[in-house]
């Protein structure tokens, strides 16, 4: 089968990957499931898995093929696997789980003691075929396209996962923000949209993002590079600032943003990385706030979302490309020139 592959960690972007002819994964497991890939969500995260920023935090062996947002179809099952059958139309959680250790029996799949995770520690989607396990794919509504709602499998989960923990906490009548309405940005604005009554500001530098989060139902927008986004901030709350942010950004400019907009007692959840957090002690004792990270979320997470997207609340905007074009998608990502999230369909 074809597989776009990492030889080598490098920051060009537009000879990262070798479209290589490999065996095709079988289900050699009593829990193994092998699906036909029919979409495979390109992520900022692949670009920085090809950069080597999750070597040191994950295992790989390369070659190893990328691609952690993948949606297709059963071919082949293991003898042990009773959630799924070959036909079934699927969307593959991000990891592969054991379910036996103590994260696992806890709900906490992300923290599984034994994780795989296909494209950043084993082969991933960017291939016609992938190997999973039963405890990670999610049959679909027969409605559901495979492609479109692929990228749901990373970035529409880790954007509901991060506006659950925060919608948990905001009462009616308080504000949120949103940075960043790009890839995983405008999902996580229209999940807090659906799950909380918080009145919703959106940052973005691109005009285009902004007009997207109008659309999508933002009350409020924000351009960073014309505003002062505390002193409007600041208008717009009556000096009591916002009760959560979501930063889907995650650079060393809007962290710092935290201290001048986050209420008392209020989350800066940290979603996008690649920058810093610089605050000193004080800052977040005078303030009364809490940087928050989160990671992706958990198998019965992205049930809730498949849900939401069923009803319609959630809508993904995609573009599709063949996966010899992938190395171009790499790069545009990389120069901030894709709008939501692009599809590959190998």
């Amino acid at each position: 089968m074809q597989a776009a592959r990492l030889h080598e960690y490098t920051d060009e972007m537009d000879d990262a990957l070798s479209i290589d002819t490999i065996d095709q994964p079988e289900a050699d497991t009593s829990d193994a499931v092998v699906v036909e890939i029919e979409g495979a969500g390109w992520c900022q995260t692949d670009n920085h898995v090809i950069e080597g920023m999750w070597e040191q935090y994950m295992p790989q062996d390369l070659p190893m093929t990328l691609g952690h947002e993948n949606a297709g179809t059963v071919v082949e099952v293991g003898e042990g696997v009773s959630t799924v059958s070959e036909g079934d139309s699927v969307i593959c959680h991000t990891v592969m789980t054991c379910g036996t250790c103590r994260p696992c029996r806890l709900g906490n799949d992300m923290h599984c003691e034994n994780i795989e995770f296909p494209g950043l520690s084993t082969d991933g989607g960017f291939a016609e075929y992938l190997r999973t396990n039963d405890r990670a794919v999610i049959p679909l509504p027969d409605d559901v396209d495979t492609v479109d709602i692929a990228p749901h499998a990373d970035a529409g989960i880790t954007a509901y996962h991060a506006v659950k923990l925060a919608s948990q906490k905001l009462n009616p009548g308080e504000h949120a923000i949103v940075i960043g309405i790009g890839g995983l940005g405008h999902i996580g604005l229209q999940c807090l949209d659906a799950m909380s009554a918080a009145t919703i500001t959106a940052v973005d530098v691109k005009d285009s993002a902004r007009s997207l989060a109008d659309d999508l139902g933002a009350h409020h927008t924000l351009d960073p590079t014309a505003e002062d986004v505390a002193a409007e901030v600041d208008a717009l709350t009556d000096s009591t600032g916002a009760h959560a942010v979501l930063d889907f950004v995650g650079s060393d400019e809007t962290t710092d943003l935290a201290p001048d907009i986050v209420a008392g007692g209020g989350d800066h959840y940290v979603v996008g990385y690649g920058g810093h957090v610089h605050q000193p002690s004080q800052a977040l004792v005078n303030g009364d706030f809490s940087y928050t990270g989160t990671l992706v979320g958990n198998y019965t997470e992205l049930q809730e979302l498949v849900a939401l997207v069923e009803r319609g609340d959630v809508d993904l905007r995609t573009s599709r490309r063949e996966l010899g074009e992938i190395n171009d998608v790499a790069t545009e990502l990389e120069h901030n020139e894709i709008e939501g999230r692009v599809v590959i369909t190998p």
